[in-house]
């Protein structure tokens, strides 16, 4: 066995062991780690593991360096889950200890991992110390062979929802490169509503065209004015929803109830088993809103390795979140959208 960073020209075969093993994430396919280094600048290191020139094992990796905070390590950036994927415990153990190799090259101070495995650091890792946040799961539905076995399969209250919505005249249709500005002036509106740093617009359009064939961005249109939108990632059995945003004024007319649709729906009719409608709270607004799909929590395990001591709540967000939230919301749109971008490219989540 080897372990080495990976190079461009590993990406056929990268993806292809992401293809294959259907518990790996969208986020894992080459296309993240190129996105993140075009849009944002982000130093993106992928660990591979091989045997006999075949992909065994691998732990993506991309470098942040802060100002005034300092270098950190995350398995992924922007995004739910990373995690290390291997074919057994030995190689596992091997990518964790490259990694903290890899920090100990950069002098970062810490190796966020976002995973789904309990046990992930069950045998610990060199001297290091570990904490793990364990306040979010991710919802995922099973899928049926077809969308109509999915529809079938709904409790009628939630057809009749997704039937609200085209009763009150909305339209869906798929996007296009083109439309990323029609996309971003929903996505801009929705992240300032929430109080929330938005993604610049440049960042959605790597992601779009580096996962090429692999991405589809989702509108719905009010008459001619889009009020939803939303993106969605996809490897050969599963899908993920990395974001999704409707206009509050039109909540009342359930665009996201058909935006999820016709997410749900393709994924029905293109051979994909998985649906990841990302994270959520558990019994929040956003966990119901998914668990009325059908959709199931599995737990994530969001792992914090420190070269120092960490103090008790260092890995939580502030208690000053919200205060900073109301703030955010009063400033003026164009504002936002202008420092927002600045501002998000250093916050990993």
């Amino acid at each position: 066995m080897h372990i080495r960073l990976a190079t461009p020209q590993d990406k056929l075969e990268w993806d292809s062991y992401v293809d294959t093993n259907s518990d790996v994430s969208p986020y894992c396919r080459f296309a993240w780690k190129e996105a993140v280094e075009q849009a944002y600048g982000h130093k993106a290191y992928y660990l591979l593991a091989e045997e006999e020139k075949k992909i065994i094992g691998i732990l993506p990796l991309c470098l942040f360096d802060i100002p005034f905070s300092g270098k950190s390590l995350v398995s992924l950036p922007f995004c739910d889950i990373g995690d290390v994927s291997t074919d057994n415990d030995d190689i596992q153990k091997a990518l964790l200890a490259e990694a903290i190799l890899l920090a100990k090259k950069f002098n970062a101070k810490e190796v966020d991992i976002r995973s789904s495995q309990k046990n992930l650091m069950g045998n610990g890792i060199s001297n290091w110390y570990t904490s793990v946040q364990t306040g979010k799961v991710r919802m995922l539905l099973t899928i049926p062979g077809s969308s109509e076995k999915l529809w079938a399969g709904f409790k009628s209250k939630l057809r009749s929802q997704v039937r609200k919505a085209e009763k009150n005249g909305l339209i869906f249709r798929w996007g296009k490169l083109e439309d990323l500005n029609t996309f971003y002036q929903v996505f801009s509106h929705n992240m300032h509503a929430l109080g929330s740093p938005v993604h610049s617009k440049q960042w959605i359009e790597s992601i779009l065209t580096y996962y090429g064939k692999n991405t589809k961005m989702g509108l719905v249109f009010k008459d001619d004015q889009a009020v939803g939108c939303g993106i969605i990632l996809f490897s050969k059995r599963r899908v993920s929803v990395p974001w999704a945003s409707t206009l509050r004024e039109f909540n009342r007319l359930s665009p996201n109830m058909m935006l999820y649709w016709n997410f749900l729906k393709y994924a029905a009719d293109n051979d994909k088993n998985i649906f990841d409608f990302g994270r959520s709270t558990p019994n929040e607004g956003t966990y119901r809103f998914k668990k009325q799909w059908g959709a199931e929590p599995e737990q994530l395990y969001w792992y914090r390795l420190s070269a120092g001591q960490l103090t008790e709540g260092s890995s939580e967000p502030g208690n000053n979140r919200k205060y900073l939230e109301q703030i955010w919301q009063k400033m003026p749109l164009e504002v936002v959208n202008f420092i927002g971008p600045r501002v998000r490219k250093y916050i990993s989540l």
